[in-house]
Parts: C-alpha cells; structure tokens; sequence
C-alpha cells in the first residue's frame, strides 16, 4: 500500500478539508472512516469518525499516528474521496490490491477546513448558504436559514446526500449519466440530487423523475425550467409501464409504495443499472400473505406481523439483487425518532451472482410467501 501511503502524506495537513474511507472489501462492522483536521490547543491533529455496528466513534491523532492508522484501515476499503483546498483526489483500490489515483483541481471558491473540535453537524447543503429549490420546496427562508418545522426533511436530504456521495466512484465523469427516481414526489431529493451532481461536482447527468401525482410533476417541471436544470425531467406514469429509456446508470425509488418498489428494483436490473437506492414504504404484501405454524404465537400480535412482515420484505429484496449480480447493503437511511421508514436498500452492480436460490426457496417456503420482486426477475 505504499502509492496509498504516499498520497496520505500529500494531503494531511492544515489544508485538507476531510477525507471518506468507503466501500468495505467485507461485510465486517466498519463500514465507513471519515477524517479531517482540527486545532486543539493550537496542535494539528486529525480527527478520524468510524462508523461502526450503526454507532459513530471520534479520535483524534497527530500526524504520524493518523498516518499509520489510516494506512492499515485502506486495506479494509476500496476507494477514498480527498477534498483539500486545491484538489480533490478519488483513490480506488481493485480486488487485486492494484491502485488507481485520479486527482483534479478544485472547481469554483475554495473551501476553508472547519477546525473546530467539537464542531456542528457537517452537512453537504449548509445552513447559512442558499440554496434556490430549497427555497421554493419550503425548506430554506430567502436568506438561507432552515425553517424550524422543516429541519427534518433537512436532515433528510443531506443524509441522502451522503449515500450519493459514496457512491460517486461508481458514475462516469466522461459521459452523461442518466438517473431514473421513481416516485419522486415533490422532489426534494431529485432537485438535491441534481444541484449536488450537476453543480456542485460537475457530473454530466440526466435525471428522470416519475410520479402518479400530474399536478406535482407540473410544478417540479416548473421549478426545473426556473433553475436552468435542462437535463433534469419529471414525467406522469406509472412504475411498471415506463419504457423511455434502455439503459441507466442508477436508479432511485423513495417511498415507493408497496409492490412499486418491487417494479422499480425489478426495472432496474433489467436496465443493468450500476447503482440502485432504494427507501421502500408500506410494505403490505407479506403481511397479508405470510403463515407459519411454528411463528403463529408471535405473528398473532399485529403489529410485531407487520414489523416482522417489512423486514422480511427488505432482506429477501437484498438476497434478490445478490442473486442478481449487485453487492446489497440495508442501511439506516435516517433515525427512527424521524421516520419509521429508515431503511435504505444500496446495491451496486458488480456481475458476480450470489448462488442463493434455494436459500430463498427455503425461507419463501417456509413463511408461505411469494414476494413481488421473485416473481418478476424469474
């Protein structure tokens, strides 16, 4: 790992604006390491968070010490995104171990390093700076201030934010990249997600968001045509009929309801999207179907049914993009004190199909269930 020793050298120091370890070589319980300076007393050190088993850890190290423990944690990861004032770098580590650096000067004014210790919350959108959708969306005041009742869907959107980030690695930067978000809704995650790809990290893309709601898919185009968000469209239609497109880099679907989200999955491999994030909603179908003699003194109590039901949906739709050829992750989208619907299914196209069909059979078998995203993808 000495090319990855060499770069860490380079850039920590007072100008660095943070770093983000990713994409974990296995399903160990550090998923995520992110890093940046911060003054104590008047010393540089740095301060690595490590996400952990769904907990956050901070600690801070002097520069030979953040060396050599950021140096060990790359053998755990393949890729890092760098931020410093000047440059931002992407460093991908293959399954061989080969490493590959790209770096590219910093577009735009140039960030300052926030050296505060103990610091707020670092969002990708930040209070304080206007953000035009935001505005119109409800969320942001004209000066840029958040509106109190709003916080959460704040908090939402920069969450969301950050799972688009780790997977930037994914997306080409020498083409355009097309997004299909269905059942965008009123947007607020497709317009954040086309200011952060299009404007603030300068992606050639093209989003396409699909909705039931003709009034809502008017006044999104509206809003789009008054940013000058040329390559960002909203279209009325349903999920399971939409043939626009052929092929896709990634898709989207939040709060699809139900069997929607099995569609949109379902669509999306057939696409061979090479990213899917996917936040289901109201998973009814299990519920009214799962049976099981041996569970009936649980599945008696409705609501432990309906919990059990959700989870159960979640996972096997996991297995099922495993089967498919994807690397699937469920995460915490945002905390349940927020939103019960917390769930995020990540999956990302690596062509290596998990043997596990009859492990679903068993399971579908054994909870008499025939799941929506099954039967599709046969």
């Amino acid at each position: 790992m000495e090319e990855i020793k060499k770069i860490l050298e380079e850039i920590l120091n007072i100008d660095l604006i943070g770093a983000t370890l990713s994409n974990p070589r296995k399903k160990e319980e550090i998923v995520k390491v992110k890093v940046r300076p911060v003054l104590i007393k008047d010393v540089l050190f740095f301060q690595c968070e490590t996400h952990k088993n769904r907990q956050v850890f901070h600690e801070n190290y002097e520069y030979e010490q953040a060396l050599h423990i950021l140096t060990q944690d790359m053998e755990l990861f393949r890729q890092m995104q760098i931020e410093t004032k000047e440059f931002q770098y992407t460093v991908l580590v293959s399954k061989k171990g080969k490493v590959t650096i790209q770096k590219k000067r910093t577009k735009g004014e140039k960030r300052q390093a926030e050296l505060s210790h103990n610091r707020t919350k670092n969002y990708i959108l930040k209070e304080g700076i206007q953000v035009p959708f935001l505005q119109d969306l409800g969320v942001m005041t004209a000066d840029g201030k958040v509106v109190r009742s709003k916080f959460d869907k704040f908090r939402q959107i920069n969450r969301f934010l950050e799972f688009i980030e780790d997977i930037l690695p994914q997306l080409a930067k020498d083409r355009e990249v097309t997004i299909l978000d269905f059942g965008c809704g009123k947007s607020y995650l497709t317009f954040a997600m086309y200011y952060y790809l299009h404007e603030l990290k300068h992606y050639d893309i093209r989003i396409i968001g699909l909705d039931l709601k003709k009034d809502v898919i008017a006044n999104c185009n509206q809003l789009s045509e008054k940013y000058g968000y040329e390559k960002l469209k909203f279209l009325e239609g349903n999920i399971a009929d939409y043939t626009g497109v052929e092929e896709v880099d990634m898709v989207v679907t939040l709060h699809a309801c139900d069997t929607a989200t099995d569609f949109a999955l379902a669509k999306a491999v057939g696409w061979n999207a090479k990213v899917i994030l996917s936040v289901p909603c109201c998973q009814h179908e299990v519920n009214g179907q799962i049976q099981n003699e041996i569970l009936r003194p649980v599945l008696k109590y409705g609501l432990i049914k309906e919990r059990m039901s959700a989870l159960i949906t979640d996972a096997l739709r996991a297995e099922y993009l495993e089967g498919e050829g994807y690397d699937a992750q469920i995460l915490e989208f945002i905390d349940m004190e927020h939103t019960p619907k917390n769930i995020l299914i990540r999956a990302i196209k690596t062509g290596k199909k998990k043997n596990n069909k009859e492990q679903i059979e068993r399971c579908r078998e054994f909870l008499q269930i025939h799941p929506t995203l099954g039967e599709l993808l046969q």
